[in-house]
């Protein structure tokens, strides 16, 4: 035999008892499990809905596994601190990330990220999705979507629609209804939700595309109106209230999500674990009832499934974005 054939031949055996072995470590990894505390970054400070769903999922993934998840939070730079902290993390399953959609949307308004939003974190699955309701004043000369759609279209550029801020989901949801109708309308941020609320009350500005919870409070009690929520379906929580897709304007759709990531290349042992433990907790329904109530609807999907609804969100974003002319300050 020559020994070039025989050199192949004992590498391919090397190989083969080394890839054997990272294996049979791997699955040891993910049998032990977690042995230590678990760091859970957010991309938000103490309080909040983002906070708050963080808290629920670690403290349930502390009793099941006997270790601390200790909440991390990184509020900062529009979560861009929290993701570079967690794309620096060992891939060891210590370090996880709770991320929402204004992790993808980074990747439109801000293109020096220090990390790519998909492609260098580890998709584990995506815990809630939740539309946006659009809301006007009572005094606004509307009641419903048809009549909205026709009257923002007759006004060129002289109405304009208010949002927490720059890249904001209500910011984008009014720049893509812009772009799919003609509608002209002016953006005008404000810095936060509280202040973009006072000023619809106020009438400052004309429309605003809100969160659930808090636009459909204000509709109920008659401060707003309702007009239609942002998502693909009716939300469970508000079932009477239609689509703005059904009412007339197909192919709008505006879904916030939440989800958990981890640093890039976690061993799938590990990866698979999380996973089902996640969907687990996602289905308990004192869990179900939570985010019922927050407006949302439980998700769970497969690591896969997450990875490919991310890079299809940072798409849309950045189409949208770009032709918006939206910026960071």
């Amino acid at each position: 035999m020559k020994f070039a054939s025989l050199f192949r031949i004992i590498s391919g055996l090397v190989s083969g008892m080394v890839l054997s072995g990272a294996a049979t470590s791997a699955f040891a990894q993910a049998k032990d499990y977690p042995t230590r505390p678990i760091r859970l970054i957010v991309p938000a400070a103490p309080g909040g809905t983002t906070d708050g769903l963080a808290r629920i999922f670690g403290g349930r993934l502390t009793e099941m596994y006997g270790q601390q998840v200790v909440v991390d939070n990184r509020a900062s730079q529009s979560g861009v601190v929290a993701g570079e902290v967690t794309a620096e993390a060992a891939p060891d399953g210590y370090t996880l990330f709770l991320p929402y959609h204004q992790h993808t949307i980074n990747a439109a308004l801000l293109p020096k990220l220090p990390y790519h939003p998909v492609n260098d974190f580890t998709p584990i699955t995506q815990l809630t999705a939740a539309g946006l309701i659009l809301v006007v004043h009572p005094d606004t000369p509307v009641k419903n979507f048809k009549e909205f759609l026709a009257w923002t279209k007759s006004q060129g550029g002289k109405l304009n629609f208010g949002s927490a801020g720059i890249g904001s989901g209500g910011h984008l949801a009014g720049e893509l209804f812009n772009q799919l109708t003609g509608a002209k309308a002016q953006h005008i941020p404000y810095k936060g939700t509280g202040p973009a609320t006072a000023g619809l009350l106020g009438k400052e500005y004309h429309y605003n595309f809100m969160g659930l919870l808090a636009g459909s409070r204000l509709a109920k009690e008659g401060r707003l109106r309702a007009l239609g929520v942002t998502s693909g379906k009716r939300s469970e929580g508000l079932p009477d209230i239609p689509t703005i897709a059904e009412q007339g304007l197909p192919g709008f759709e505006v879904v916030g999500w939440y989800g958990v990531m981890a640093p890039k290349n976690l061993p799938k042992p590990i990866l698979t674990k999380l996973h089902a433990d996640l969907v687990k907790i996602l289905k308990e329904p004192q869990v179900e009832k939570i985010i019922f109530n927050q407006g949302a609807t439980g998700v769970g999907n497969s690591p896969e499934e997450f990875r490919q609804y991310l890079l299809a969100d940072m798409e849309k974003w950045q189409k949208v974005v770009r032709a918006s002319g939206a910026k960071a300050y």
